[in-house]
């Protein structure tokens, strides 16, 4: 493999063939990353790799499909067609398919497997089926002319399904079909078993109820938005403007009132036994887990100003509590989803509490027994715990902040083994039993591609191979492939900044070249890495432009002092470090200082606003899209995460908007934003538009009537990317110097 990795790269350097890549080209199928397969998972007897695979014809249309590990076989279990066409989704699918990042894609997007790995589960159209192995057909558990079906989840006993529809918890026995109402209170603000909009945008909680280990009670949220303010926006469509009223908890404002209930299933009259979950209900449920045994449920509760995160053990009905751990920090505590409750009553936890994430092991009282990885580098997640060998699986970074590898460490305490290609970047999902794993790896001379491993890392089999070869759609255009170079530069403060730079296609020493610099800058997203890249970088180089990216402080997998500098002053620190960056470029000799152009969406589009604002003299032109422009206007938990509450940082929030430095911006400015965008709503851009005109400063502007914040559909992003790259010709690249 290296040796093929080492050939590709040098036939990546040539450039005399390559076929013109155009932008329209980048968002057409079949896609030029190859096949893409999602929700990857293996079964719980080992026996099967499912995924879903988008067609040949529509990459976002999807299909449910299995390799079969003994026969080697890969084939489409269901066609979404053969069960129904494209349907029109419920409000509430949409909002949180937009939130979960998939809003462009259709079909078959979410499923599950039986717990003995005798069938399959998945909504389609707002319908719940049921499909058993190996041949099916497809069952209908519940249909959505009853209401849209969503959240469902196989019992780990395998008698019963449970899902919500209307607000309201509800269970289907799968031996009949038999479906029963478990919560009946949900209606207009209250909502049963589902996340909360915070929690799902904000959180990573996407789950709103949990089974117990014998799939015989089910731990519950019920919801009530009463006490969040109503706003009134306006989603503006191509032929109409529907007025939306949506609660929608602003930075400083109330928070939807959540309780935390347990129910049993088979109860004939099912009455929920509430936990307490604590004397002040301005508080965030985090998550929730039931101990190994079912004898007891454990939540953790975040404070309103995310500093301290108690990890709770309640004993349902008879109201017994302990705090088995807490976690504070001066700044903010982080989420993760590294609970794993063991047989003997210990568990397994990672915290940040020496700097940077590492696993512990903790008695079943929450005592620490032993720190399990230590160093300046991360731990991502875990990934599988096997307690009878002993073991834990884990991703992290520790040879290369930029790489992901998986990793081996004994429970006992031990050696950290590596057991990945050091040479790719890994995405790797595990069985239940932890005895193999299905991986995605990809490098910058490498897309993605799926193999089967042992937990040693040996490779069993290949799901995709996605080779470079001449059947291959990116194929036409490799001779013009920019593979990027890797560098650090030094903030203020001392930290390292990683950046990757791209030079343009047919780079000639001597001659000066605009530069496209792009960032998103914001926490909890690493922009810099070692994985394949994006295909507008590759379109940009070979319109003539060095690409450059740099992961300015504040950003993610650098430990918690990095990104601690944004507390209660955000857009300061990233600007400055981007400043570095910039002014690194100008001092090199292929870089004309003149031609320098900064693009970023969301985070990214706050950083461009603030880039020109305060630093014009360096920077020609800038695109914003669906950009921040005050948090004020934002979300209660991630705001107040960075900034507090606006009460106790007032002189923060206003220092973090972008209304104190808007004098400064001078330089072209191109804003995009979607017309219909529920999280960065539109009233960001258009108080931004009414100042710039207020104070005479010309723009240009694009808006996308319908869109949401991702413009998702492809044409969207067509029309979106075409309009940058136009921008960035007329005002960099082509610009003329008086």
């Amino acid at each position: 493999m290296r040796l093929l990795l080492a050939a590709m790269t040098l036939g990546l350097s040539l450039s005399a063939t390559a076929a013109e890549l155009t932008i329209e080209r980048l968002f057409a199928d079949p896609p030029l990353a190859g096949p893409s397969l999602r929700g990857l998972k293996v079964a719980p007897d080992g026996s099967r790799v499912t995924f879903l695979r988008g067609r040949e014809d529509d990459q976002n249309r999807q299909d449910l499909w299995e390799y079969h590990l003994e026969s080697g076989e890969t084939r489409r279990l269901v066609d979404a067609d053969a069960l129904s066409g494209a349907a029109e989704l419920s409000a509430g699918e949409a909002a949180r398919r937009e939130r979960l990042r998939i809003a462009a894609l259709s079909g078959i997007v979410d499923y599950g497997w039986a717990p003995d790995g005798s069938a399959l589960l998945f909504p389609l159209d707002g319908s719940l089926y049921h499909y058993p192995l190996p041949d099916g057909p497809a069952r209908k558990l519940a249909d959505a002319g009853d209401g849209f079906v969503t959240d469902a989840f196989i019992a780990p006993d395998g008698r019963h399904v449970a899902f919500v529809r209307n607000q309201n918890l509800h269970v289907a026995t799968i031996a009949d079909g038999r479906i029963r109402a478990l919560t009946e209170d949900g209606g207009g603000p209250v909502s049963n078993a589902v996340a909360e909009f915070i929690a799902q945008e904000e959180m990573d909680r996407h789950r709103g109820y949990w089974w117990s280990p014998d799939g015989t009670r089910i731990a519950y949220v019920r919801v009530d938005e009463a006490r969040v303010p109503m706003q009134r926006r306006f989603e503006i469509q191509a032929g109409s403007v529907d007025i939306i009223e949506q609660r929608y908890p602003a930075a400083g404002g109330n928070n939807a009132d959540v309780r935390l209930g347990v129910i049993a299933v088979d109860d004939p009259a099912p009455s929920t036994t509430w936990i307490d979950l604590g004397p002040s209900t301005d508080i965030y449920l985090a998550r929730v887990n039931w101990r190994a045994d079912g004898g007891a449920v454990w939540f953790q509760r975040q404070s309103r100003d995310q500093r301290r995160l108690e990890l709770i053990e309640a004993v349902p009905g008879d109201g017994r509590q302990r705090v088995l751990l807490t976690e504070t920090a001066d700044t903010w505590v982080n989420l993760h989803d590294d609970l794993r409750p063991l047989r003997d009553g210990r568990f397994l936890w990672s915290s940040e509490r020496d700097g940077f994430r590492h696993l512990y092991v903790h008695d079943a009282d929450g005592g620490r027994q032993r720190q399990l990885t230590r160093g300046e580098w991360v731990v991502d997640g875990v990934l599988a715990v096997d307690e009878d060998a002993g073991q834990v699986w884990f991703r992290g970074n520790r040879e290369d902040a930029l790489g992901a590898q998986v990793y081996r460490v004994p429970l006992a305490g031990g050696d950290v083994v590596r057991v990945s290609d050091e040479a790719f970047m890994h995405s790797p999902v595990f069985a239940d039993n932890a005895a193999i794993y299905v991986d995605i790896a990809s490098n910058p001379s490498q897309p993605p591609r799926v193999s089967l491993h042992g937990n040693d890392g040996s490779e069993r089999a290949v799901l995709l191979a996605n080779a470079l070869d001449d059947s291959h759609p990116y194929a036409p255009y490799l001779d013009g492939h920019s593979l990027p170079e890797f560098g650090t530069l030094t903030a203020e403060d001392g930290q390292a900044l990683h950046y990757q730079l791209y030079k343009p296609q047919g780079f000639e020493t001597g001659k000066r070249y605009p530069v496209f610099v792009h960032y998103y800058g914001g926490p909890h997203v690493q922009l810099v890495n070692k994985g394949w890249g994006d295909h507008f970088v590759q379109y940009m180089t070979r319109q003539g432009y060095v690409v450059f990216r740099l992961d300015n402080r504040g950003m993610y997998r650098r430990g918690k002092k990095f990104e601690d500098a944004i507390h209660r002053h955000m857009g300061e620190a990233e600007a400055r470090d981007q400043r570095v960056g910039i002014d690194w470029l100008r001092t090199q000799p292929f870089v004309d200082p003149q031609r320098i152009g900064v693009f970023g969406w969301s985070y990214g589009g706050y950083m461009t606003l603030m880039l020109l604002a305060k630093h014009s003299d360096v920077i020609a032109a800038g695109a914003a899209v669906a950009p921040v422009t005050d948090w004020r206007l934002y979300d209660t938990h991630y705001t107040e995460r960075y900034l507090d509450h606006p009460a106790r940082n007032a002189e923060g929030y206003d220092r973090s908007a972008l209304w104190p430095y808007l004098d400064g911006l001078t330089s072209r400015l191109l804003l995009v934003h979607g017309m219909a965008d529920d999280n960065v709503l539109f009233s960001h851009s258009t108080e931004l538009m009414n100042r710039l005109q207020r104070n005479g400063t010309q723009f240009e502007l694009m808006t996308y009537p319908g869109g949401k914040h991702g413009l998702s559909s492809p044409w969207m992003r067509t029309h979106v990317y075409r309009a940058i790259a136009d921008f960035f010709h007329r005002h960099v690249r082509d610009r003329r110097l008086d």
